[in-house]
């Protein structure tokens, strides 16, 4: 049976085809966890964000054989950028692949494609199509979920989950300084919608995403996390901790409450794509890589 190429649906949202793709990122992970750097986990986040490129959609590649998809080419905020998804014993289909990235997904005629370190067959050709390898790598890191996930924090703080203290006006001001943006956040409708947006994918449970209340009710600190009950896996998006109250294990505390309530509804293990030491020291490892490949322009087939 042969594998056909279609255009994801242009319609923003959780529409069907994204349901179709995010059903088609558990199934390649199912038993054995390949992609660990592209999760269902990651297809939500990317859907949730506010600055996703929507009008570009249609330009992601569904490949699809007997009514079931076994690969997909993506983007994630922007293009310029790509990953390949594939099920196994698809690797054949990466020759098209990377055609397709290459005729859709460029930005400003160049492109950068995220190839596995495991990956034997796609640094072939992309070499063959003129991309050349980068020092940027993309790592992932992994949390033993069955083990020591205990934390303290400092007195008058105390933590919440999205349920129990889900206020979007101080969700919006923990994440707009947490990632390091000048000033204060926008408190404009649209702005407090773009948060609500960011915590209202389908499959987001919001009692395992985390806040530190500070003493004064400000979040000091915050960590998403996405975890399915069909899975044996969560992932880790976003993290991040208010310049005022770093150094004082905030953030530490936020991500292994997150981890520790994944674990007890059966998760084994939590991934996050980041080699950071603030992930290390917490008690992640190293699990997998990939390494961006690059043209600076198209290059004709």
């Amino acid at each position: 049976m042969t594998a056909a190429v279609r255009s994801y649906t242009s319609s923003a949202g959780f529409t069907d085809d994204f349901h179709r793709v995010r059903d088609f990122l558990v199934r390649i992970n199912q038993g054995e966890v390949t992609k660990s750097g592209f999760l269902w986990g990651r297809w939500e986040w990317m859907f949730s964000l506010p600055y996703l490129d929507t009008g570009a959609l249609s330009r992601i590649g569904v490949w699809e054989e007997g009514g079931e998809i076994v690969a997909v080419v993506t983007y994630e905020a922007d293009t310029g950028v790509a990953w390949f998804l594939t099920d196994r014993g698809h690797a054949f289909l990466h020759q098209d692949m990377l055609r397709y990235a290459l005729d859709n997904l460029t930005r400003n005629g160049a492109i950068k494609v995220l190839i596995e370190d495991t990956d034997d067959d796609l640094p072939r050709i992309a070499a063959a199509h003129g991309l050349t390898r980068t020092q940027d790598i993309q790592p992932n890191s992994a949390l033993d979920l069955t083990g020591d996930l205990s934390y303290r924090l400092p007195d008058g703080y105390r933590i919440a989950s999205l349920t129990d203290d889900g206020d979007l006006h101080r969700l919006n001001r923990v994440l707009h300084r947490g990632f390091n943006n000048p000033g204060d956040p926008p408190e404009t409708p649209e702005a407090i919608q773009k948060r609500r947006t960011s915590v209202s994918g389908p499959h987001l449970n919001r009692d395992l995403n985390i806040t530190v209340v500070a003493p004064d009710g400000e979040y000091a600190a915050y960590c998403g996390i996405w975890y399915d009950p069909a899975t044996d896996y969560a992932y880790v998006e976003p993290v991040c901790t208010d310049p005022a109250h770093r150094r004082r294990g905030l953030g530490r505390a936020a991500v292994l409450e997150a981890a520790r309530r994944c674990g007890q509804l059966g998760a084994k293990v939590a991934y996050v794509s980041s080699d950071q030491q603030f992930y290390y020291s917490i008690g992640f490892v190293p699990h997998s890589s990939g390494t961006w490949w690059e043209t600076p322009r198209r290059i004709p087939r």
